[in-house]
């Protein structure tokens, strides 16, 4: 069994991820990773620090590495998932059997001026509607809204004022998975390259910046693939590969 850590996009909560549970192999362990202010931890306050919320993700998730582990995000979630790899580094705990990074740029290589400052309610609105990962009748539900714009202020600034430290590469594997159609170049993503002192590699998807929505599917089976190598007495399943 291996353990997949899954860090959120802005916004959402560890339930995003739990349908995954229902499609992947059985020697994967799909474990969405809950953050404060929302779900679960609703009553924690909400992060400022990116970099201080992963050094406080590595120190909860400490026990869990003694175990064959490896850890995905999309979007901020990449941003996290980074700095989680880099923080359990720091606490010299086993490094993720992969890192598995989605819908964004390399960290050097982002634009973290459009965040950098709050934004009005109307302009992070039109910014989810750009995005595409937001259903209309949910950016139209005042009471929804009123719900989810604060986590939502709260993590586009916690991008906007990330700035990346150089470290040495980490001792992983390191998969890159991207939507053709989102706002990315293939130079930006083909950055995180420098962050990885092994494997890496790209793979993109005929879609925008939800791709992990629009083709879950094939985004499954491709997470599969990469992870499948390195779990422990895993094989392939060719009866899950089948399907997809």
């Amino acid at each position: 069994m291996l353990t997949l850590f899954c860090l959120p996009h802005a916004g959402a909560s560890a339930m995003g991820y739990a349908r995954w549970r229902r499609s992947v192999p059985a020697w994967l362990d799909i474990r969405p990773l809950e953050l404060p202010g929302r779900g679960s931890r609703l009553g924690e306050p909400l992060a400022t620090d990116l970099v201080d919320l992963a050094a406080q993700l590595a120190l909860e998730l400490r026990g869990e590495t003694r175990r064959a582990y490896a850890l995905f995000g999309h979007s901020m979630g990449s941003l996290l998932a980074f700095e989680l790899a880099c923080a359990l580094r720091a606490l010299g705990l086993p490094p993720p059997q992969a890192l598995l990074v989605s819908g964004g740029a390399a960290p050097a290589q982002r634009d973290y001026l459009r965040f950098r400052t709050p934004m009005s309610d109307e302009q992070l609105l039109g910014e989810l509607a750009r995005l595409q990962g937001t259903p209309d009748e949910a950016l139209q539900d005042p009471e929804l809204m009123r719900l989810a714009l604060p986590v939502l202020h709260a993590d586009f600034l916690l991008c906007g004022r990330y700035r990346y430290q150089p470290s040495a590469p980490l001792q992983c594997p390191l998969h890159v998975l991207a939507g053709s159609q989102d706002t990315a170049s293939e130079a930006q993503l083909l950055a995180w390259r420098e962050l990885a002192a092994t494997e890496f590699s790209l793979k993109l998807f005929d879609a925008g910046h939800f791709f992990i929505q629009t083709q879950e599917r094939a985004v499954l089976a491709h997470l599969a693939a990469c992870l499948a190598p390195h779990a422990p007495a895993a094989r392939p399943d060719s009866h899950f590969f089948a399907k997809v």
